[in-house]
């Protein structure tokens, strides 16, 4: 039996609080980075900023989007690992502690996502940069990344 259609002001509901957690994950992760934040919030930090409930939280962002809050998440830690990664002045030692994350677990939750260690997407990383042009040519399309939110959110 084909499911009911959502009334519109569920529907909309639904898709606020998958942006305004978007943009709660990605002002969190700012804040790792930038040292203003020393622990990683998990589901139910989210859902108490947002004023609702952990469950519900998980929930409706499943049914918006297909994919859990974690995902998205996931997501935005490791472009943050990725980015944190170019910078050749800091080991990643470092970018793990930047993150909140033991080196080991780290070097685990990276190459369980990215396929590789960190130490093999830096060199890789570096090596593309060695064979590319000159510095002026337009970065590739994969370097350019829309926020999360704009991605399923398109304005």
């Amino acid at each position: 039996m084909p499911r009911p259609a959502l009334p519109p002001t569920l529907f909309a509901r639904q898709h606020e609080i998958t942006a305004d957690y978007l943009r709660e994950v990605d002002r969190h992760l700012a804040d790792i980075v930038a040292g203003r934040a020393t622990e990683m919030f998990e589901i139910r930090d989210f859902a108490g900023i947002l004023c609702i409930h952990a469950t519900h939280l998980s929930n409706t962002i499943k049914l918006a989007t297909g994919h859990s809050p974690c995902y998205f998440f996931e997501e935005r830690i490791l472009d943050a690992a990725r980015q944190l990664l170019r910078d050749p002045s800091r080991s990643v030692a470092d970018v793990a502690a930047n993150l909140t994350y033991d080196p080991s677990n780290f070097t685990k939750f990276f190459k369980r996502f990215q396929g590789c260690t960190p130490k093999q997407y830096r060199e890789q990383v570096w090596a593309a940069e060695r064979a590319a042009p000159a510095p002026e040519s337009v970065p590739a399309a994969a370097e350019v990344r829309k926020p999360v939110a704009a991605a399923y959110f398109p304005a």
